[in-house]
């Protein structure tokens, strides 16, 4: 897997030169044109009526095209922020050809994230646009499944007695030290305009000489210092939970893009503090602990902001065993999550009974269930 392979299947290029058109000495080349906004392949054909306005549809797959293994999917629309869902699924097959050795293709594999980041950031600069986004992928290989997670989506393994999470979230509270250690090492990036130290608050003008608690990248807990001056400035991470953010701008600090993004109202860049490399874990579906009514639930921050893993795993069993008979109740058990994040008048029957809760974001749900796999047989 290789950095052409990714420009030619998703950006549809070989190369950042292949634009379909011959410069002319002396002639600058027009921009690119942005490729088309589409849907998930397995989602042609669906939603295509007109939506009205404040209208959020949650779309699946149509039942006579289903996903592998009878994998479930459903989504809906963030609240008229933007025109498009800005959630992008992929499901798909792949294959893995035998080649000649002596090939260095191979080592692409340990840099493929940083590689894909640096096409995409070439891409959006040669487009003149600026975007980023979270990756969350779940590859089956010879009986073992690969999570891999860079950012603040989710994939939790539901089982009858139990829910094991399978990534990590990625944010400015989660990787505060090694953030704060970026700072340290390199102090220009705050360009004089914030500290890497955390506070519980933001300090004031009457604290300077006061003692309060801080902390640095080497520390996991608290300690105490006498403020300075140059502690007023505002923090590199600031705030708690979904509040946190990087330099007061991002919530994630993993994932790819944000090449260009930028401070508001300032040239101080966020990319620096950024990573491309995904978290990955391995599960080995071989062993007795996996059962075979055992999922996987894969899902955007949307459904996360409303719903524990634990609340969602209550969902899942609950609704698995009241439609034990559907051939498609992974997918209507995705649709049933979403719902849970639409507000409680629009709960199917069988979920969660409680209070009114609403996300105003993409939402994008993946169940997968592990019986369908078969175990030991190559790779998908």
């Amino acid at each position: 897997m290789t950095s052409d392979w990714f420009r030619k299947r998703f950006l549809g290029k070989t190369n950042l030169g292949d634009r379909g058109q011959e410069q002319t000495p002396g002639r600058s080349t027009p921009a690119p044109t942005p490729p088309l906004y589409c849907r998930p392949k397995f989602l042609r054909g669906v939603g295509l009526e007109a939506r009205e306005p404040g209208q959020r549809p949650v779309y699946s797959p149509a039942r006579d095209h289903p996903l592998p293994w009878h994998t479930g999917y459903a989504e809906v629309i963030n609240a008229e922020k933007s025109e498009f869902n800005e959630d992008q699924a992929v499901c798909c097959p792949l294959s893995i050809r035998r080649r000649e050795g002596g090939s260095e293709e191979e080592q692409e594999w340990l840099i493929l994230c940083q590689e894909e980041d640096e096409v995409i950031g070439q891409e959006m600069e040669t487009m003149g646009q600026s975007s980023g986004c979270t990756a969350l992928a779940v590859l089956y290989l010879q009986g073992k499944l690969y999570v891999a997670n860079a950012g603040d989506s989710r994939a939790i393994l539901v089982q009858k007695h139990g829910v094991m999470s399978l990534s990590s979230e990625f944010t400015p509270e989660t990787e505060r030290q090694r953030i704060q250690y970026l700072a340290f090492v390199y102090p220009k990036l705050l360009a004089d305009e914030f500290t890497r130290l955390e506070f519980p608050r933001r300090l004031k003008g009457d604290d300077v000489g006061q003692k309060v608690l801080y902390r640095d990248y080497g520390m996991t807990g608290w300690g105490y210092k006498r403020v300075e001056k140059a502690d007023l400035k505002y923090p590199l991470v600031h705030g708690q939970g979904r509040q946190a953010r990087l330099l007061g701008t991002l919530a994630v600090t993993r994932g790819l893009g944000d090449h260009q993004l930028k401070v508001l109202d300032t040239d101080i860049e966020v990319k620096p503090f950024l990573s491309s490399i995904p978290q990955v874990h391995v599960m080995d579906l071989e062993l007795p602990s996996v059962g075979k009514d055992d999922i996987i639930i894969m899902a955007t921050d949307g459904l996360w902001d409303i719903l524990s893993s634990e609340q969602v795993a209550q969902v899942a069993r609950s609704f698995l065993q009241k439609n034990r008979g559907d051939p498609y109740r992974f997918s209507e058990l995705a649709q049933a999550l979403i719902y849970q994040t639409q507000g409680k008048e629009t709960i199917p029957q069988g979920t969660l009974d409680r209070e009114s809760l609403v996300s105003y974001d993409d939402v994008s749900v993946f169940v997968i269930p592990l019986h369908k796999m078969e175990r030991g047989n190559g790779g998908s």
